[in-house]
């Protein structure tokens, strides 16, 4: 098992930028620790954790909290797992890393960098739901192979609005798209309203506005890329 979820850490060559950005979408700032010697923070919707990091690495990673981290290592290696890097000598903050099939990194760290938000799921921000962290994958019966014996469990593979695994946990859904759909990972967000949603977003006048992928409808549907890159994937939510 991977652990809690802790945040989708993503690199940003511009704090204060990425910040702002999804403040004004409604979310909020959690009090981070000193674990990091870089500038870093933490944003959600209560649903979702974005930590932004003031320094280059292989980004966005999904993020977890481990206990004895070092030991797991040492458990996942002997099982034949080849980690993406080690950090866990004596005497700094344990932390290890790995892939998944397509490529996903994923990093467990042995305790929390930030203090727990009191903001409840249901007030979501100007996004509307947050569903899934989704990512691109060629090979969805290899996702499920890798995602399932570590805490997730595989729905039926959907259609609509596009081709997709889902994959739920206690924590963080994920999913898998293909690379033909979208060559990167996403936010997804929902809302049955999502049209005058969207009406409403753009008057903000953040980030910038993409066409979404092909056959999703430009009324209901929009993707927005944040100053650091991410993009957030906004869709209809059927009635």
């Amino acid at each position: 098992m991977l652990g809690r979820f802790h945040e989708i850490g993503i690199s940003t060559a511009d704090i204060r930028a990425s910040v702002e950005f999804y403040e004004r979408l409604g979310f909020s700032q959690a009090h981070t620790a000193d674990t990091w010697p870089h500038p870093y923070g933490v944003l959600t919707d209560g649903r979702m954790f974005i930590g932004l990091h003031q320094i280059p690495f292989d980004s966005p990673a999904l993020t977890f909290v481990h206990a004895g981290v070092a030991r797991y290592a040492r458990e996942l290696e002997s099982q034949g797992v080849k980690l993406a890097y080690q950090h866990t000598a004596e005497h700094e903050f344990n932390a290890i890393g790995l892939k998944d099939p397509a490529g996903q990194i994923i990093v467990l760290i042995e305790a929390r960098t930030f203090s727990p938000v009191l903001r409840r799921p249901e007030n979501a921000s100007l996004c509307g739901y947050f569903g899934e962290f989704s990512m691109p994958s060629a090979d969805f019966a290899a996702a499920k192979a890798f995602w399932e014996p570590l805490g997730f469990v595989a729905t039926e593979e959907a259609d609509l609005p596009y081709p997709h695994l889902a994959l739920t946990s206690d924590h963080l859904d994920i999913a898998f798209h293909s690379p033909r759909i979208l060559d990167r990972p996403v936010l997804v967000f929902r809302d049955q309203g999502m049209h005058e949603r969207l009406a409403k977003l753009r008057e903000l006048a953040v980030g910038t506005w993409r066409d979404p992928p092909r056959g999703l409808s430009s009324d209901k549907s929009a993707l927005l890329a944040a100053p650091e890159g991410t993009e957030l994937l906004f869709l209809e939510e059927e009635s």
